[in-house]
């Protein structure tokens, strides 16, 4: 069962490994558009990408140079490496068949029960596209991704929609997502990552509607 209370009305629902299996398709991305690099090097940023599923792939770029390469780089830059990535993207991820079902289900079977939206650390643009295409944009009363932080993304709902922090949780896969909520002052669920349960977390083995 579901292991949160009926107190709760409000959802802020994780994107990548929560409502789409998407992150071998985002793996590949990253060393898509990486390739002129080492494979020494991109394999360090896989380790940090994904210890860090929430973060965007704008902070994953600049620490693949500044961090691994140690070399500076430009915002400019930055973005063109990032669209680069989201055309690969959305080529590759407007596809039903990535969607989790387990989450999916719970999502079409409540969305008129709870007041729901995306709050995700890939791009907003591509993100907003990707629900459009296999139509599950309807389900959600917002859609938002980076390159704004999620722990803001989460800030910006709360004051917009004046949601009580009592009656809001986080579904998420990531420590990130895990901080975004504790920052905000919401509970947090882990979701599709027993690493999260193991340290502790809440966590939501299986939706059940």
């Amino acid at each position: 069962m579901i292991p949160f209370s009926s107190e709760i009305k409000n959802i802020l629902w994780d994107f990548d490994g929560v409502i789409m299996d998407s992150m071998a398709v985002r793996d590949k991305g990253f060393e898509i558009v990486l390739k002129e690099y080492t494979a020494k090097e991109v394999e360090k940023l896989m380790d940090f990408h994904r210890a860090n599923g929430g973060l965007s792939r704008y902070v994953k770029f600049r620490y693949f140079f500044e961090e691994i390469k140690k070399e500076s780089i430009s915002e400019e830059e930055v973005n063109a490496y990032a669209e680069k990535f989201s055309e690969i993207m959305l080529q590759n991820l407007v596809n039903p068949s990535l969607l989790i079902k387990d989450s999916i289900n719970f999502i079409k079977a409540s969305f008129a029960q709870y007041k729901m939206h995306v709050v995700s650390g890939s791009d907003q643009k591509e993100l907003r596209l990707i629900c459009k295409n296999i139509d599950i944009d309807k389900y959600f009363l917002s859609i938002h991704g980076s390159p704004t932080p999620k722990k803001q993304l989460v800030r910006n709902l709360l004051k917009e929609y004046s949601y009580k922090a009592s009656e809001t949780i986080l579904i998420g896969d990531s420590i990130n997502d895990y901080e975004a909520a504790v920052e905000n002052g919401i509970r947090f669920f882990g979701y599709n990552n027993l690493k999260l349960k193991e340290e502790g977390k809440k966590y939501i083995e299986k939706f059940v509607k």
